[in-house]
């Protein structure tokens, strides 16, 4: 699929909406173009240097196959070095042959953690084939990339080999996570570590180990040598148990840096995203059980903005994948975890508390996942690139770019996948900030906000299945089953809920029909709806 430069008629996400919390509005602005020649790639390493932009690792393919003797196959790897020109819309590509065999099997990999500093970009992990062991395995190493240099080689033709300098290290040894810094502190968050040929069919040809952690470390630099003094990690095998999820960098309330873990998977006893956030700041961590994420749980591009004035945190995620999409103002649960168009907002207020609001405005495709936000240098940010709401001065800044990602021709491709069904996105877009202008309130996620908490398991399912909700007060309990027309098919009182986390069984008396129905809980302070499915 293909998407004409600035085809307003067909795509213009333009949407200007009110931050509840506060009066300030701001708007998101998309525009797409291409770049003659440039392939697609998703879960890709980045760097930049005065607007042009290093990419290394990443997959040429869509989602990975389930066939194991297809599943990241080196067909598929990105085995060059890509340099982009995006104002002049311009691209050179290396091969990485020049560097030793152990530098480019890494930089071949996928889902490799990466963060600049300065000239620099170090690289952690990820996921590839390794020719000694014909196998594939996640790397213990790190990489440090002299991003101007390689950028002047590339365009010049000129050798590459001097400017990558690779430090073995067994807890660098992740793939799937992310790697931050914290005022002079490296975070190396979550993941984890997968060694073999990935296997869905339930043959053991791997081993997985999720990181369950936060690693710690300082690294000194002279440019020459590369030196790492690890830190005491933090550990958690419940809420640290995540991978593939999307690592924010925050102004806290405070003021001081931190990072947030939105979403990601797997929950440690059933195969489902995260609905709560991990903040990570200079000292330890907090998990908010007290938000919901409903949008966008797997890693996809996002944009941090702060406002000072307001003291609020604004995260923009863009597409991906999710257990949760709206369908014309119903929040739908599939926990076959769909691709997804949603664009979504996750404030934080002054006083910590977190809400997330669906956008009226959505991806062009069912696109997004491995996907990244690449700022534009010169947009006013901290030092941690979050970008200066406040300090934007014109009504429409443009402040970065998304480049790639998977994209999908349907929702559920998961269990059908024949590598056919998705593919790499080579497609560019501008992201704009747009300033003053006039506000419209965009449909609010309630769940996210309210207090019920809704989920229902399984889903689809029989007629039989699990409803979860949360009650802030005593209160009795309606649950309703209406069918595509809005009739009342079923409905069922629960008296005696407890204050906190309930569970309440649901059993449909009258065996009705496969199809499509509406789930609603309501209590006489909120009610929520789902839709769910019925299938026999």
């Amino acid at each position: 699929m293909k998407l004409k430069t600035n085809l307003l008629i067909i795509f213009l996400l333009l949407a200007s909406y009110k931050i509840i919390a506060q009066n300030g509005t701001f708007g998101i602005q998309l525009t797409s173009f291409s770049i003659e020649g440039l392939g697609g790639l998703q879960a890709y390493a980045v760097g930049q240097h005065n607007g042009k932009w290093l990419i290394l690792g990443g997959r040429l393919d869509g989602l990975h196959r389930r066939q194991p003797f297809a599943s990241f196959d080196i067909a598929g790897n990105n085995n060059q070095i890509i340099v982009i020109d995006p104002i002049n819309k311009q691209k050179w590509t290396a091969p990485l042959t020049e560097l030793t065999v152990g530098l480019q099997e890494q930089l071949s990999s996928t889902n490799i953690q990466f963060h600049q500093e300065n000239d620099y970009l170090y690289l952690i992990g990820g996921y590839g084939y390794n020719a000694a062991t014909a196998s594939r395995k996640t790397f213990a190493s790190l990489i440090a990339v002299n991003v101007p240099e390689v950028i002047n080689a590339v365009i010049n033709g000129n050798s590459i080999k001097s400017y990558f300098r690779q430090v073995s290290d067994e807890l660098f040894a992740v793939t799937g996570g992310h790697l931050k810094k914290i005022n002079n502190t490296y975070y190396l968050l979550a993941g984890n570590r997968f060694d073999g040929n990935y296997n869905p069919m339930g043959n053991p040809t791997y081993t997985q180990v999720y990181t369950n952690a936060i690693r710690k470390f300082n690294l000194t630099d002279n440019g020459n040598t590369v030196t790492i003094t690890h830190l005491t990690p933090i550990t958690d095998a419940v809420n640290l148990h995540r991978r593939d999820y999307n690592a924010v960098p925050q102004i806290l309330p405070n003021g001081a840096e931190g990072v947030t873990i939105f979403s990601g998977v797997f929950q440690p006893t059933v195969n489902l995203p995260f609905l709560n956030a991990v903040n990570v700041d200079s000292i330890s961590y907090t998990v908010n059980n007290n938000f919901q994420q409903y949008y966008n749980h797997y890693h996809c591009a996002s944009l941090p903005l702060y406002s000072a004035k307001n003291n609020e945190m604004n995260n923009v995620f863009f597409g991906g994948i999710a257990q949760y999409f709206d369908s014309l103002g119903t929040l739908v649960q599939d926990n076959n975890v769909p691709f997804v168009k949603t664009i979504a907002l996750v404030t934080r207020n002054a006083n910590g508390n977190m809400a997330e609001y669906k956008l009226p405005i959505e991806m062009p495709a069912l696109l997004g996942a491995g996907a990244e936000f690449i700022p534009i240098e010169n947009v006013p940010h901290y030092k941690n690139e979050v970008i200066k709401l406040d300090e934007l001065t014109t009504d429409t800044t443009l402040v970065g770019y998304i480049f790639g990602g998977i994209m999908s021709n349907a929702p559920n491709i998961f269990n059908i996948n024949t590598g056919a069904e998705s593919s790499a996105s080579s497609q560019i877009f501008k992201v704009f900030v747009i300033k003053n202008a006039v506000t419209v309130i965009p449909q609010l996620n309630s769940q996210s906000i309210g207090t019920l908490k809704m989920q229902v398991f399984p889903n689809p399912n029989k007629g039989v299945f699990t409803v979860n909700f949360n009650m802030a007060k005593m209160a009795e309990v309606k649950v309703s089953l209406y069918n595509m027309e809005g009739k009342i098919i079923d409905q069922q009182i629960i008296t005696n809920p407890t204050i906190g986390p309930n569970q309440y069984r649901y059993e449909l008396k009258n065996g009705e029909k496969e199809g499509t129905y509406f789930l609603t809980i309501e209590t006489p302070y909120e009610k929520a709806t789902q839709k769910i499915i019925i299938k026999h």
